[in-house]
């Protein structure tokens, strides 16, 4: 644990009004994460601009808590802890995106869902069914891998192509129908074509008969993104041109909703 000494100097506000080494802490963390997980403390220092004696008390601390653990060669690595925490963090995202979705639901009539990249699939984290009896469900916890559907689209246009390439070569790109890409420079086609659009579009590509758009949820704290998902003869080119923009309000309001700190304590 950190000295009385350091406890003194970590423990001051900071600017925002907060505790200045839980800041840091977290920020380490997500430095660790953004670095895939495993950093040596020199890193950490280069990347945050921290002297390396802070930097190992926080980390000697955040070891202890079990957040971070020591690997054999000396470099940290994200502790098990953290999965118990993302977990239950997940669970809430889908909670808080309920309202949004069913608004998606009342203003376009098609089912309605949120989606994460978790490592290298999409899982779905929340959804509500749209009100007609010919309607699309997807189980929440459901994960798929992405290149075969609208909300994996809309995540990896965010991602530089060689990263993309490099997850498309870990998962590979099975067939899901006749209709979905199988090829990584097709994939990467049709990522230019949503980055240039602004929205994506699964078309038969998931399912035979069903057609989806999506649209991610800038500034999420973690790769978000939503979708509508229908029958094909419901949700059609036509459809598609009143669906999008209500898509990317709802994705701006829950992406304010997400990333406001709530009211103040």
């Amino acid at each position: 644990m950190p000295t009385s000494s350091a406890s003194t100097t970590d423990s001051a506000k900071s600017a925002s009004g907060g505790v200045q080494s839980l800041e840091r802490a977290f920020d380490l963390l997500e430095r660790m994460a953004d670095a895939g997980g495993e950093v040596g403390l020199s890193e950490l220092s280069a990347s945050s601009g921290l002297p390396l004696p802070t930097i190992h008390r926080l980390m000697r601390t955040l070891v202890v808590c079990g957040y971070v653990r020591q690997q054999p060669n000396r470099r940290y690595a994200l502790g098990p802890r953290l999965i118990r925490l993302g977990e239950s963090a997940a669970r809430l995202l889908g909670t808080w995106a309920r309202p949004y979705l069913a608004r998606l639901v009342e203003e376009t009539g098609e089912t309605a869902n949120m989606a994460l990249l978790d490592g290298d699939e999409i899982v779905y984290v929340a959804q509500v069914p749209s009100k007609h009896s010919m309607r699309m469900f997807t189980e929440v916890g459901r994960r798929v891998l992405p290149h075969s559907t609208g909300v994996g689209k809309a995540l990896l246009a965010g991602f530089p192509d060689d990263e993309v390439r490099a997850l498309l070569a870990r998962t590979g790109m099975p067939a899901a129908t006749d209709k979905t890409i199988t090829t990584a420079d097709g994939f990467l086609v049709a990522l230019a074509d949503v980055r240039q659009a602004g929205y994506a579009v699964d078309d038969n590509e998931q399912e035979i008969g069903v057609r989806c758009l999506a649209v991610p949820v800038p500034d999420s704290p973690t790769p978000a993104a939503i979708s509508i998902s229908g029958p094909a003869g419901r949700v059609t080119e036509s459809a598609t041109e009143k669906i999008v923009p209500v898509l990317r309000q709802v994705a701006v309001e829950l992406s304010q909703a997400l990333t406001s700190s709530g009211p103040a304590v």
